[in-house]
């Protein structure tokens, strides 16, 4: 039997990411209690504040200085997926909507014609440690799509969770963030998102297993998808009938259902599924688009116009303390969980 796994590599930084999807990232910080600030009580000393990658003490800044995270930046062309899995990220945009979410929230942003936010993780906790753990996914825009009005859009409990069980008892878990699994189908993505396409078949599934849970990933609908599994958390796995003793970004076969069997302590998994967009990508920085003469468009426009300008007194708000999860969308309408 021909094996399904086309390729498997390293993970890297960032990891490497199939058509039609541009970047895919995994966060996990550990970090201290809150301040009075909702930032680390610790010392920031040694730190390379606003440009903090390096994972001192378990935990970055991040380009935060006194928060850690990501303070106002611009965006064109692409949509951006964030998946929260602990923790929680306070939003704000040039649109003036507003978020703070967290605990297997889903924020999924359109770009489009530009927006300016800032993504920034906020510790809320003042006794305890503030684990933060993320994905961020950045999902390319066709060409016809790629000036789209913006769109914010915050998912949270209204997420299908489907729970598989073995002939052992042993359980597997599929969160389907965008995609459909055993009639069970994500809610809706922005209206002009390529993952909106009937034909495309953009799946994102996280995909927990048990110790030595067995689970087989069923084929894509569309056999002309690119399809990324990410085994990111685990000792090994078993797959395909081969054997993975270190963390891997495995390419697979889209037309071939899949068997996975987790090894002692469990694996996560992360699924990365779409039809490609069939166009030039030229990326700089936070703009992507199809040409280099647009990506100086891109430059122009954000300098003429900053996207629409910045609502916010400082470029990294939070929200208070005691702000429960909620988004405020740009219409006005306000939802909490």
């Amino acid at each position: 039997m021909q094996s399904p796994i086309l390729d498997v590599r390293p993970l890297g930084f960032p990891w490497e990411t199939p058509n039609p999807f541009l970047f895919c990232v995994h966060h996990r910080d550990t970090y201290p209690a809150g301040n009075e600030r909702l930032g680390p009580a610790a010392s920031l000393a040694g730190r390379n504040l606003g440009e903090d990658f390096t994972l001192k003490d378990g935990w970055r800044m991040y380009h935060g200085k006194v928060v850690p995270g990501f303070p106002q930046h611009p965006h064109r062309g692409f949509e951006t997926v964030t998946i929260v899995r602990q923790g929680y990220i306070d939003h704000a945009d040039s649109l003036g909507a507003a978020a703070r979410f967290g605990a297997g929230d889903v924020q999924w942003l359109t770009a489009g014609g530009g927006i300016v936010h800032s993504e920034m993780f906020p510790l809320l906790d003042r006794e305890q440690p503030n684990t933060l753990e993320l994905f961020q996914i950045w999902l390319n825009l066709p060409s016809e799509d790629k000036l789209t009005s913006p769109h914010f859009m915050l998912w949270s409990h209204d997420i299908p969770r489907v729970t598989a069980v073995d002939g052992d008892g042993r359980k597997a878990e599929i969160t389907v963030v965008a995609g459909s699994l055993d009639q069970r189908r994500a809610p809706a993505p922005p209206p002009r998102s390529w993952a909106s396409r009937a034909d495309t078949d953009v799946a994102i599934w996280s995909i927990r297993l048990e110790p030595h849970a067995a689970w087989t990933l069923p084929r894509a609908h569309h056999p002309a998808v690119a399809r990324q599994l990410y085994f990111f958390q685990g000792n090994d796995l078993r797959i395909g009938g081969e054997t993975l003793a270190s963390h891997a970004s495995i390419r697979l076969d889209p037309g071939a259902e899949v068997p996975i069997v987790a090894g002692a302590t469990g694996c996560d998994l992360l699924l990365l599924q779409g039809r490609p967009i069939a166009e030039p990508v030229v990326q700089y920085g936070p703009f992507v688009m199809n040409t280099r003469a647009e990506i100086e468009r891109a430059f122009a426009d954000y300098q003429r116009t900053r996207f629409g300008g910045w609502p916010w007194p400082a470029d990294d708000p939070v929200h208070p303390r005691d702000q429960g999860r909620f988004a405020r969308h740009v219409d006005g309408r306000v939802e909490k969980r």
